[in-house]
């Protein structure tokens, strides 16, 4: 491991789980800009293989989405997965509140308050996985069923495009 440990590294960390980080240079980018697809692109690695953190609510309740960069996130397929009838994406201030990480540095790991996560089925088809290590310009890339474990998520189809 290489840099400032995370939240997320520290949790992957005390439960052992192998994982490898992977640093990039972070261009500025603008607010709209795609930190996941930027991510995918700098470190040449397919976009499908690279999931992004997204916090919505269902029926009030905030609920983590973790999907493919390529992809976007279907809310009412989201809201199905953990049996709810209605979502919307959180505003992201509150996102960044709730999971003590900033835009573009979600990890579904080491959140402040863990948060019921679902993370999208395509994940089991993968040798590795990358999301968020914790902060813009960092990936972790770690196997698919070590993510489910660490995030005690459940998996469902939950793209759209």
């Amino acid at each position: 491991m290489s840099g400032k440990a995370t939240p997320a590294t520290v949790a992957a960390g005390r439960t052992k789980t192998t994982y490898t980080l992977h640093p990039y240079e972070v261009d500025g980018g603008s607010e709209g800009s795609s930190y996941g697809a930027d991510a995918a692109d700098a470190l040449g690695v397919p976009r499908e293989h690279v999931f992004k953190t997204l916090i919505a609510e269902v029926d009030g309740v905030f609920t983590v989405g973790v999907v493919p960069v390529s992809t976007s996130l279907d809310l009412k397929a989201l809201a199905a997965a953990v049996g709810g009838k209605k979502a919307a994406m959180a505003d992201p201030d509150r996102a960044e509140r709730i999971t003590g990480y900033v835009r573009g540095g979600i990890s579904p790991l080491g959140q402040r308050k863990r948060l019921r996560t679902v993370i999208d089925s395509s994940v089991t088809d993968l040798a590795s996985v990358y999301v968020s290590a914790g902060r813009r310009g960092l990936q972790m890339e770690l196997r698919p069923n070590d993510l489910i474990a660490l995030t005690e998520a459940v998996t469902a189809p939950i793209c759209a495009g």
